[in-house]
């Protein structure tokens, strides 16, 4: 029968460590917890270095794991002591302070969901019970120093995660491959180096190891090298062997600085006739009266020779007859160092090895100017990015078991993105110039008419069709919001809720003129943007004269449309004479044909108007 607890759903979900999930239709969402599918496995470790190390000694009778543990404690031996190194230290430091920085809203890491109760139950994770404003500072500096980081966390059913202890690279065991039908299947040992955890304890069978599952266990580690697997691979691995020998040249300067650099005198003594037997008495008195007296330790009773007549950094004493003699005192200058150029060497390849720019350690003499640093902290950012993706991983894991023990199952367990703060405005600063460029380079061409927008797309920004079409839409919408702002704006009207677009010039046209009009606008025939297809097309039951339509024009002077149209006052007909029918034959004789029939058209015009206008008056006049 299957097991239903909360650990046994969790130790079903966490099987293969890569959470699957389906976010709609065949749209699959991954959170691959321990970078399954960034990295290779164990089995994949590279044999020929395996065959030039002590780690696979076949028919010892030793288990790899042990001879793991063994290669890995004496790493970390030399961690400890390169840490004390203020070079090393400076940088392990650095990495941590980067990789941890504060975003632009005072936030570590940002969490960003759909769900807001998602949202604030991991805000409340991370920043009340995990406290990694203060906490994630030393995690990643553990990481970055020894490899790997591992952190406990304390599940209980209903609230998820209460607690997390973290727990020393020294004492914990990764086995991997233990269950030969799912050869993702981990596993966690803690074996306490004192016989007792501090927080555990000891198991009732007293072999003081604790077994913990993989969700119970949050691994950082730095697997960027096949033959550290499972472990990580600290960044200071490379500078490992660097470090040992400009450690060994440091200490020979300063070997042969103390020993050589005191300046020494040779004191010749003229002996004169004193026979070659005497010569040693008599040289050793004068020494014993130039040097300081030897001492008797009190405490141990031993003789000290520290004034030895050998002591280099004592002097000389010669002594001289015949053409040299003459007492004389000469002195001999120390021993120049020459080899410091050496220890330069060695150094910069150190600084070369952690990857951290000189001026960020104080050694700014080869920075040539402003554009020298910021390539540099460019191509520094790129490993902090490396180093907060494998963060970010970890905390995507522990954010999924919170998730899990607090009810959330199916979409909602991968319904969240961790962001940290990037860790150099100089790359922003690059991103964002290069989209500038991109930006305008397409106005110009879209201004200029040099190439269509959808070619733009294509090759300028590289969207795909689906990302085109979304982004149109998304341009529609932005254009809708623009319009309600303004109407809320000026109008004081906001067409999502009421419906109506008031001011606009179909809006306008719809509204009646004369003072009995209501103060709200009716109905337009465009209506509203926000609901361009309304569910039941009603008829308009306004009077006809307040429907839609092209108003009523007005009359217009010295026009024929109406009363007050081309002569309102009568000149025309007042001023008029009858012409004679004699001056009208001889006129009719003087024109040709086709002009007698032109002036019997006006005159003709003229007596229809003259009989319309009466008939108008009459009409008026009745009443």
């Amino acid at each position: 029968m299957a097991d239903k607890s909360l650990f046994g759903r969790l130790q079903r979900l966490f099987s293969t460590n890569v959470i699957v999930r389906n976010v709609g239709g065949k749209k699959l969402k991954i959170a691959d917890t321990d970078q399954v599918q960034k990295q290779v496995k164990s089995h994949l470790v590279d044999r020929y270095s395996k065959l030039h190390t002590n780690l696979d000694l076949v028919g010892t009778g030793y288990s790899t794991v042990h001879q793991v543990m063994a290669a890995r404690l004496a790493l970390f031996k030399d961690y400890e002591s390169m840490d004390s190194d203020p070079i090393i230290s400076s940088a392990l430091d650095i990495y941590s302070d980067e990789s941890t920085m504060k975003g632009q809203y005072g936030q570590v890491i940002d969490v960003k969901s759909d769900n807001d109760n998602i949202k604030e139950i991991l805000n409340n994770l991370f920043y009340d019970i995990m406290n990694i404003e203060f906490n994630l500072w030393p995690w990643v500096r553990n990481m970055v120093k020894y490899g790997d980081f591992f952190l406990h966390l304390d599940i209980n059913e209903k609230y998820g995660i209460t607690n997390v202890v973290p727990l020393s690279p020294y004492e914990v065991i990764r086995a991997e491959g233990e269950d030969p039908e799912n050869p993702y299947y981990t596993k966690f040992y803690l074996e306490s180096i004192e016989g007792a955890h501090p927080y555990f304890g000891q198991k009732s069978s007293g072999q003081g190891k604790i077994e913990f599952e993989n969700f119970q266990i949050a691994h950082f580690r730095l697997a960027n090298d096949s033959n550290f697997l499972p472990y990580g691979k600290s960044m200071v691995e490379s500078t490992r062997k660097i470090w040992k020998q400009l450690t060994l040249m440091e200490d020979a300067m300063l070997i042969h600085r103390i020993m050589r650099a005191p300046s020494k005198r040779v004191f010749k003594i003229d002996i004169g006739n004193i026979p070659p037997a005497e010569v040693d008495n008599y040289m050793q008195r004068i020494i014993n009266k130039m040097k300081k007296t030897p001492i008797i330790d009190e405490a141990t009773g031993e003789y000290n020779l520290k004034y030895n007549m050998q002591n280099l950094t004592e002097d000389f004493f010669m002594p001289v007859r015949g053409g040299d003699s003459g007492t004389e005192i000469s002195e001999l200058s120390g021993i120049e160092y020459d080899s410091t150029e050496d220890i330069e060497y060695l150094k910069n390849k150190l600084l070369a090895s952690l990857r951290v720019p000189k001026a960020f350690l104080g050694f700014d003499e080869n920075v040539g100017g402003k554009a020298t640093l910021a390539a540099e902290d460019v191509r520094f950012a790129r490993t902090i990015e490396r180093i907060q993706r494998i963060i970010v991983s970890e905390l995507t894991k522990i954010a999924v078991v919170h998730l899990y023990s607090q009810g959330y199952t199916d979409e909602d367990l991968v319904n969240f993105e961790l962001e940290l703060a990037s860790p150099s405005t100089m790359y922003e600063q690059e991103k964002i110039e290069l989209f500038g460029q991109k930006v305008d380079l397409a106005s110009s061409m879209i201004q200029d008419k040099i190439l269509p927008t959808n070619w733009i797309y294509d090759n300028v920004f590289n969207f795909s069709d689906k990302e085109k079409v979304d982004i149109e839409n998304q341009i529609i919408d932005d254009q809708k919001q623009k319009f309600r702002h303004s109407q809320i704006e000026m109008e004081g009207n906001d067409p999502m809720e009421t419906g109506d677009a008031i001011g606009t010039p179909s809006d306008m046209a719809s509204i009646g003129i004369g003072a009995d009009d209501a103060a709200e606008p009716p109905e337009t025939i465009a209506g509203s943007i926000f609901d361009p297809f309304p569910e039941e097309e009603k008829e308009d039951e306004r009077p006809k004269d307040q429907q839609g339509g092209r108003p009523q024009e007005m009359n217009k002077p010295f026009k024929d449309s109406g009363a007050r149209g081309r002569d309102p006052l009568g000149k025309q007909t007042k001023n008029r004479r009858p012409l004679a029918l004699a001056h009208y034959d001889a006129l009719k004789k003087t024109m040709g044909n086709k002009k007698s029939k032109d002036i019997i058209q006006e005159t003709t015009q003229v007596d229809e108007l003259e009989k319309e206008y009466n008939e108008y008056k009459e009409e008026k006049g009745k009443e």
